[in-house]
């Protein structure tokens, strides 16, 4: 009752002081929040690492969400036998826009396109569907602590976790894909789209290869009309494909993810109004603007 009062009278007589007591009360409540529901979570999660031979993981997608936690479990699969389950079907808590499974986090068709890939990475003993069983690791927590989400979301899993791997170096590991090489490989989502730029440059360069879905194809061909179109079985292959060609372009979306986690040359179109996919290591440039962006491909192009 009294911080009621003082609230309205701050609000009232004195907007400095209603400033400052509305920003103590949000730290308050998320230190109360944080307290009472996750800090011995997180405490448990450095016991299990000190004292068990095996570890479980839990996540519930999306698909980037997942690949970027690898670094995390490859780091602790050098010391532990690492089990990871994926939890299909979550619903979404709010809207995502043009989002590939509707409107669950990972649905089972995808599932099934990003397994075969998991499974090709011989630090996870265990892949598999989450049906209920026991988690040391729940990387799903990260969206359910009070903390704002707006940074590198390649470190979310170190967050959970408390391990810091060198993600400087890469966490996927394919060997190139066969036949399809020396591509310049593009993947841009309808999503977090950058709204300075455009990619019509590109036209003037050969050997241009989409590997998103046809509806992105589709949209980002009005721009590029020489680009090819290749439908990848699944995510496996894309990454081979990724690991094969000469460099990679795209927006904050899968096809960028899988490329830093190979660490082919790339180029990321940033998203100023969710800045959260970063890079990391070499041959990697980011860009907000269309000089820059028409410059690291030049780069690149020239480097590759």
């Amino acid at each position: 009752m009294k911080n009621n009062f003082l609230k309205y009278w701050y609000k009232l007589f004195d907007k400095q002081a209603y400033l400052d007591f509305k920003n103590t009360s949000r730290t308050e409540l998320t230190i109360k929040l944080f307290k009472s529901k996750y800090e011995e979570q997180i405490y448990q999660i450095q016991k299990k690492i000190k004292n068990q031979k095996k570890i479980s993981f839990l996540h519930s997608g999306h698909i980037g969400d997942i690949i970027n936690t690898l670094p995390v479990i490859k780091e602790i699969a050098k010391t532990h036998l690492c089990e990871l389950y994926i939890n299909i079907d979550k619903p979404l808590e709010v809207y995502h826009h043009a989002h590939q499974a509707g409107n669950v986090y990972i649905n089972k068709k995808i599932y099934e396109m990003l397994l075969p890939l998991l499974q090709s990475q011989k630090y996870i003993d265990k892949v598999n569907v989450y049906t209920n069983q026991s988690i040391d690791i729940n990387f799903d927590l990260v969206r359910d602590l009070p903390i704002n989400l707006l940074f590198d979301n390649l470190r979310y899993g170190s967050l959970i976790a408390g391990v810091q791997p060198d993600i400087s170096q890469a966490y996927l590991n394919v060997e190139p894909h066969p036949s399809i090489v020396n591509k310049i490989v593009i993947l841009r989502s309808l999503r977090y789209q950058n709204q300075f730029i455009n990619y019509k440059f590109i036209e003037n360069y050969k050997d241009t290869l989409f590997v998103g879905t046809k509806d992105e194809y589709n949209e980002l061909k009005k721009e590029i009309k020489n680009m090819e179109f290749y439908d990848c079985k699944d995510f496996l292959e894309m990454t081979q494909i990724i690991k094969a060609g000469r460099f990679f372009v795209g927006n904050s979306s899968l096809g960028i993810d899988l490329a830093e986690a190979v660490k082919s040359p790339r180029l990321l179109e940033a998203c100023p109004g969710f800045p959260a996919r970063q890079i990391h290591g070499l041959d990697a440039y980011d860009f907000y603007f269309q000089p820059h962006f028409e410059k690291f491909f030049k780069i690149l192009d020239q480097k590759t």
